[in-house]
């Protein structure tokens, strides 16, 4: 399925790894009060459909979304822990408890696409094991959070140097560009 990038639906994509992308649907993390964007099931079916693992709303429950959370809060600390040895031991056992049960089956398109078949929670243990592959990976070295200070996205660094700052350009690195211009101009405006 060929997915537009970045925001789909209310929702972020800038992780370059799906898994990735479940931590970014609690957003303002650093704020007060943060804002849950898989509040209901329904918004749960709805991110599936938006990430690419459904084609369709999967149906999922109450006890689904309970389960996206865990696994979004876990990926969460383990992305911001990769540096560290061990990893936080809770998000671990969360993480390969969720990976450990039944997975969405992974289906072949007659247009040479890939699309998975399953319930909610097979989506969600096919995703955890995603993130298993990942964190335990030589991809793992590649995980960057933004260094925007209000932004806790996670991505994958695919750039060639190995040095990219921002979740988006188009977005936090636009932002940063835009200040570092402003304060430039504001010094050489006071220095004149």
């Amino acid at each position: 399925m060929d997915l537009p990038t970045e925001d789909r639906d209310g929702f972020r994509f800038r992780g370059g790894a799906v898994a990735l992308d479940l931590a970014a649907t609690l957003q303002a993390r650093l704020k007060p009060s943060p804002r849950e964007l898989l509040a209901t099931a329904q918004d749960l079916d709805r991110w599936l459909v938006s990430a690419g693992l459904a084609t369709s709303a999967p149906g999922a429950t109450e006890a689904d979304l309970t389960m996206a959370h865990a696994l979004r809060e876990a990926i969460f600390t383990l992305a911001g822990g990769l540096g560290e040895q061990p990893l936080d031991a809770d998000a671990r056992d969360t993480l390969n408890r969720i990976a450990a049960f039944p997975a969405a089956a992974a289906v072949l398109r007659a247009d040479g696409h890939e699309e998975w078949e399953g319930s909610a929670a097979s989506l969600l243990a096919s995703l955890a094991r995603e993130a298993v592959h990942l964190f335990g990976g030589e991809d793992a070295a590649h995980v960057r959070q933004c260094q925007a200070p209000a932004c806790t996205l996670f991505f994958v660094d695919t750039s060639r140097s190995g040095d990219r700052r921002w979740c988006s350009m188009s977005a936090c690195g636009n932002k940063a560009k835009v200040a570092e211009f402003r304060r430039r101009k504001q010094g050489l405006g006071s220095e004149a």
